[in-house]
């Protein structure tokens, strides 16, 4: 159906299956291929049953979303060696549709009166469709899509920003405002993490992304959750090449208000702290002061609670020992991770979010009939020793080098050394965390295991013996 590593998206109205738009970086399918799997589509829902997806023999996927019985968005991926999971495209349908009611409004796309004029409309989101496609197998550490959790960066100094970032957005007559840096969430106010929806926030940061060229833009948007129906506006303004803040507003301040008054009032004296923001941004999305142990090649650390989330891949490592194995590529790395993020929320960390076929799908027959809610899980490859960890309130993914003995996978064979965790390091994860301790509403049992092996990550050294549960409490008293 397609080459291998290709993808491509389908756009159709629902109801009489006329095309409307394709994207992907291949050529576009044939006629007769489309109208197949349209009609494939609605000879099952004419018999009652719902075509959600399908594998060929090749390796090719198909995966098809209906959406408020207006829209049908089919994403076809190629076989091959990195096949795309069902879940990566099922999120790429709920991302597509959310960003194209970001753009036009619900009402543009479930009350079709022009199916002409929808298709020129469209054209308006192509760019935002072309970036999600583009975020599928992206090395730029961008995780979002699949997570559904906002891609953040940690910052060393962020008080002196997110105060700055509180009183432009009261200046600007709004609740709601954020600050990127290089397409991640540097700082943001109360209201946008609390008032918006994850999916909301992820799509609002592509579009911001999405018109990083433009020093200043007032964009009408439809939020997809809180607004579909009625623009809201979206003020965006690059104070540093690769530095944007933005707000959503009312009809004031005007555009030209807020770019000649309330950025030079609010953000000129901070010029060399957004510098230093990007200079971090560039080498990792943690502070210098965290230093991961040589053995990590990448990480993925989500709050669950407040749906924020931090990459790291790191460019290099010090101190790796002769046997260590070479450092794959960070597009590689990161499609583990990905790969990995599947595996582990489709067949052990499942919840309703996530679950898109996978009690079918999965191979061990034992996982269906869980009685708990598993808190661990690891995998070994070929070319890596993956493992995950979860709690009520966060998840943690790790790659990890093949040297790293298998039996020290398991998080509750690490030490915890010193203090509880390294002062510097949680400082910046009580952050992420809105203040709170990344452990404070996890078991005893999950305690030992997480801290000993998020200290690990940061702290040189080997597992030299085992923590107990009532150790790590007597640590975990916060100064």
């Amino acid at each position: 159906m397609l080459q291998a590593e290709t993808l491509q998206l389908l756009c159709l109205t629902a109801s009489s299956g006329v095309p409307l738009f394709s994207r992907g970086s291949s050529k576009q399918l044939p006629f007769s291929i489309i109208g197949s799997l349209n009609g494939v589509h609605m000879f099952g829902a004419g018999h009652g049953a719902q075509l959600a997806s399908c594998e060929t023999d090749r390796g090719s996927r198909v995966v098809w979303g209906v959406f408020q019985e207006s829209l049908m968005l089919i994403a076809v991926s190629g076989g091959g060696g990195c096949a795309i999971s069902e879940l990566q495209l099922r999120r790429l349908l709920e991302n597509v549709w959310n960003c194209m009611v970001l753009v036009l409004g619900q009402d543009e796309l479930v009350n079709i009166r022009n199916v002409e004029r929808l298709k020129r409309e469209l054209r308006s989101c192509y760019r935002l469709i072309d970036m999600l496609l583009e975020r599928v197998n992206d090395d730029q550490g961008f995780m979002g899509d699949l997570t559904q959790c906002a891609d953040c960066l940690l910052l060393s100094h962020s008080g002196l920003l997110q105060e700055a970032l509180d009183s432009f957005a009261q200046a600007a007559e709004s609740e709601f405002g954020c600050l990127l840096v290089h397409g991640r969430i540097a700082q943001a106010t109360e209201k946008w993490w609390s008032r918006l929806t994850s999916q909301e926030v992820v799509v609002l940061s592509i579009l911001v992304h999405s018109i990083s060229g433009a020093s200043s833009c007032d964009y009408p948007v439809f939020l997809p959750q809180g607004s579909p129906t009625i623009a809201i506006r979206l003020l965006s303004f690059q104070l540093l090449p690769g530095v944007h803040v933005c707000v959503l507003c009312g009809p004031k301040p005007s555009l030209y208000k807020a770019k000649n008054e309330l950025i030079s009032r609010f953000w000129s004296t901070f010029v060399e702290n957004l510098r230093s923001c990007l200079e971090q941004a560039e080498r990792s999305t943690l502070p210098s002061s965290v230093n991961l142990r040589w053995d990590i090649q990448a990480l993925l650390l989500i709050n669950r609670e407040s749906k924020r989330a931090v990459t790291v891949c790191p460019r290099v490592r010090s101190g790796a020992p002769s046997e260590a194995t070479p450092l794959l590529s960070s597009g590689r790395r990161l499609e583990l991770l990905r790969l990995f993020y599947t595996f582990a929320v489709t067949r052990y960390f499942t919840s309703q979010e996530t679950s898109v076929s996978s009690a079918s799908t999965t191979s061990e027959d034992f996982s269906q009939g869980f009685t708990h809610v598993p808190v661990q899980c690891y995998l070994v490859t070929d070319e890596c020793k993956c493992y995950a960890l979860q709690s009520s309130q966060h998840q943690l993914f790790v790659l990890m080098d093949l040297s790293v003995p298998t039996y020290w996978i398991n998080g509750r064979r690490f030490t915890v050394k010193g203090s509880f965790t390294p002062v510097k390091v949680w400082s910046r994860f009580r952050r992420f965390t809105r203040g709170r301790s990344l452990l404070s509403v996890v078991s005893v049992t999950e305690e030992a295991s997480l801290s000993s092996l998020l200290e690990s990550f940061c702290i040189p050294g080997g597992p030299k013996q085992t923590s107990t549960a009532e150790d790590v409490r007597k640590r975990s008293v916060t100064p």
